[in-house]
């Protein structure tokens, strides 16, 4: 036998708290490589909202190398977390849920896992809600009619169609879910290398592709003022001899619109602003005219300082972005053949994905503001892939691009946004609801958050999220490797009355004490400004002061016990 897989020895079944989904799974169904941890995360990572992180950034003033750079080293630093946490699920064969209860005892579990559960519930909505505006955008292709402006009955429809397609895949299984993985990975790692080469073939070289992050790097607009006068300057897009796309602007104040103008005066001054005025600005050529947007107010700080506390935001954010997967991994490692096979697979597959297909995002988005005559200002610049493929004219790229953005999307969806909260879900009554009809749970909730409305909340999502569930990874790994020695007594997993029914409550108090202050210490800096900096840096700040709140609360507890 594997010495580094431990087996049930005594029959539990009867428990409340066993279930067959919930049970360990077997070594003779532990099957999967780590070729196959790696297609799982491969599908897992290649999905829109990756192909849309760096856009953020850069909106934010940071140039494509910062971006690429900072998700880097954060998908490094999560997924060494995620490899210690997944350690358990390749020893005891057991999902998240029932690993957690031992340090936040049988009931206490759930508080973590529903939260992690919800969360998950509205990537899968977000998700299943992009995907089905790929199939939306396939149906206008094939009939040539135009998309509606804002919310349509045709895209709930599609985003219904799509909902099915993920819940068929639920009701099949993990081994499904395998099969899917597998066969997908090589399409997406495929479709991004076809991405790129399109943007350098038809904007005519890489230079000139990633030279265009500086016209993204800045405003539409700003106001300024300069010797007692203030100035708006104007920064349309331009093509690739330099030359302006626009050829002339117009300016809305307090909601009253000016005529347009010829722009060909840059910086153009504004006499008398006052606090609260309120300026738009909109662009056209003789084809196109752009959205109008707001003029900016220039607030720049190039300081060190600023820079820095930048980085410490977009570093925490991209921690945020698998910090519920650091959680539940071993919902996915308890079917990994071995150790070597959870370490070597999740390293493969996760830290150079997030980066190839943030890259993809970055030089496809550069190459369109270029390739395509519509693209004005850079607010215009089609960072979402959906938008950038519904630009072609060619009916069959636009439905054979959009049928690989929906197998993506559903790759990620399943993998990461349907198993743990299923497991959860199911943990909550482990003899009514199935690992099934957990899974159906969670596509119920994914419509009930009304997705649609979640799209424009990620980067504050991020932090959050990870503000919350940082000090639930600290209580596992501190408990995991520093309480327990990596050791669990299996059966008492399942057991009301055994040792991590604490006494019989069901609750670890030092695990819920160490999460509610972890949790305030990190989030607390969004509404209180002494903890700002706290709040800036709230993976690492929760995850810190749990994991030593944890191990001094857990210590103390067995000295007295």
């Amino acid at each position: 036998m594997n010495k580094d897989i431990v087996e049930l020895q005594e029959d539990v079944s009867n428990s409340s708290l066993y279930s067959a989904d919930l049970a360990p799974v077997p070594p003779s169904k532990r099957t999967w490589t780590k070729w196959d941890l790696a297609a799982i995360w491969v599908g897992m990572a290649v999905c829109i909202p990756t192909y849309l992180l760096a856009s953020y950034m850069i909106k934010t003033g940071l140039s494509w190398v910062e971006a690429l750079l900072i998700i880097g080293i954060a998908n490094l630093i999560i997924t060494i977390p995620m490899v210690l946490n997944g350690h358990a699920g390749v020893k005891y064969g057991i999902p998240f849920p029932v690993i957690g209860r031992a340090s936040f005892g049988t009931k206490g579990i759930h508080i973590p896992s529903v939260i992690r559960g919800i969360v998950a519930c509205g990537w899968f909505g977000i998700n299943t809600w992009l995907g089905g505006l790929a199939i939306y955008s396939i149906f206008i292709a094939i009939s040539g009619n135009d998309a509606a402006v804002g919310l349509s009955v045709g895209q709930f429809v599609s985003f219904g169609i799509f909902w099915f397609i993920n819940i068929f895949f639920i009701w099949k299984g993990t081994e499904s879910i395998k099969w899917l993985e597998d066969y997908v990975a090589p399409i997406l790692i495929i479709m991004g290398l076809i991405l790129i080469g399109w943007g350098y073939s038809n904007a005519g070289g890489f230079g000139i592709v990633l030279a265009q992050s500086k016209q993204l790097e800045k405003p539409v607009a700003e106001i300024y003022t300069k010797d007692n006068q203030s100035f708006i300057n104007i920064y349309p897009i331009v093509d690739k001899e330099g030359n302006s796309k626009a050829k002339a602007y117009q300016l809305s104040f307090n909601g009253t619109a000016s005529g347009w103008q010829t722009l060909n005066t840059n910086p153009i001054a504004i006499d008398n602003l006052k606090d609260g005025d309120i300026y738009q600005i909109q662009l056209k050529n003789d084809k196109y005219t752009s959205s109008k947007v707001a003029v900016s107010l220039n607030k720049s700080d190039s300081s060190v300082g600023s820079k820095i506390w930048l980085y410490l935001i977009w570093l925490t954010a991209m921690l945020g972005f698998w910090a519920t997967m650091s959680l539940s991994i071993a919902d996915i490692t308890r079917y990994a053949a071995s150790q070597k096979a959870q370490v070597k697979g999740q390293f493969i597959g996760l830290p150079g994905t997030m980066m190839l297909y943030s890259f993809v995002g970055i030089f496809v988005t550069f190459a369109a503001i270029i390739n395509f005559d519509d693209i004005l200002i850079a607010n215009d610049a089609p960072w979402d892939p959906i938008a950038l493929i519904a630009k072609f004219d060619n009916v069959w790229v636009v439905v054979i691009a959009q049928i690989f953005m929906i197998i993506a999307t559903l790759s990620t969806n399943i993998a990461a946004n349907v198993i743990a909260p299923a497991n959860a879900f199911s943990n909550l009554f482990p003899k009514k609801i199935s690992f099934r009809m957990g899974g159906v749970i969670t596509g119920i909730i994914g419509i009930l958050i009304f997705p649609w409305l979640l799209l424009n909340e990620i980067q504050g999502l991020l932090i959050d999220v990870s503000a919350v569930l940082g000090p639930v990874l600290a209580i596992l790994v501190c408990d995991y490797y520093l309480i327990r020695k990596k050791e669990i007594l299996l059966a008492d997993l399942y057991k009301t009355n055994g040792l991590y029914s604490f006494g019989g409550s069901g609750f670890n108090k030092a695990a819920i004490i160490s999460l509610i202050i972890g949790a305030f210490i990190a989030i607390g800096g969004k509404w209180i400004p002494m903890m700002r900096f706290l709040y800036a840096i709230s993976w690492f700040s929760g995850f810190i002061i749990s994991f030593a709140l944890y191990y001094f609360l857990m210590r103390k507890q067995i000295k007295t016990a």
